[in-house]
């Protein structure tokens, strides 16, 4: 009976280290601009990673302010990120959502805000940035690949 109690406490604690990564893809239109809704409150080196990832990708894209969002902007995108302190500075959480004339067409999220002591928690933002934006554009990058190399 300890042993049962003691297997159960232990898979507690592993499930309660875990790191979460979900990720339903968009499908923007070939050729739309996306509007980038910039976020004040996260960090600058992540809206540069975005725009850099989008721009290698040949998506046209523009950043717009929260509080004017064009009527043009068809496809729009919102992002979030938070980092935490944990014995070094890490990227926690991210979150990117794609919206086609306001309704959710794809989301990319990152969360190791349950990671306690889970050591992949500790991870360079940049190239999960980059990972979350490629998985989230998938069709576009397809679209992208054979139109290029066809």
């Amino acid at each position: 009976m300890l042993r049962k109690l003691s297997l159960l406490a232990c898979m507690g604690l592993v499930s309660a280290c875990s790191i979460t990564q979900n990720i339903e893809p968009a499908e923007i239109s070939q050729g739309a601009e996306l509007c980038i809704i910039e976020n004040p409150d996260v960090r600058e080196g992540f809206l540069k990673e975005y725009k850099s990832v989008l721009s290698s990708r040949g998506i046209p894209f523009k950043v717009v302010s929260e509080t004017s969002v064009p009527e043009t902007c068809e496809w729009t995108s919102t992002y979030v990120a938070r980092w935490t302190w944990d014995l070094s500075l890490y990227m926690s959480y991210a979150e990117i959502k794609i919206f086609n004339k306001g309704s959710l067409d794809g989301e990319a999220i990152y969360d190791s805000t349950r990671g306690g002591a889970n050591m992949s928690k500790f991870i360079d933002a940049e190239p999960k940035i980059r990972e979350l934006v490629n998985q989230l554009l998938q069709f576009k990058s397809a679209s992208l690949f054979y139109r290029d190399f066809g």
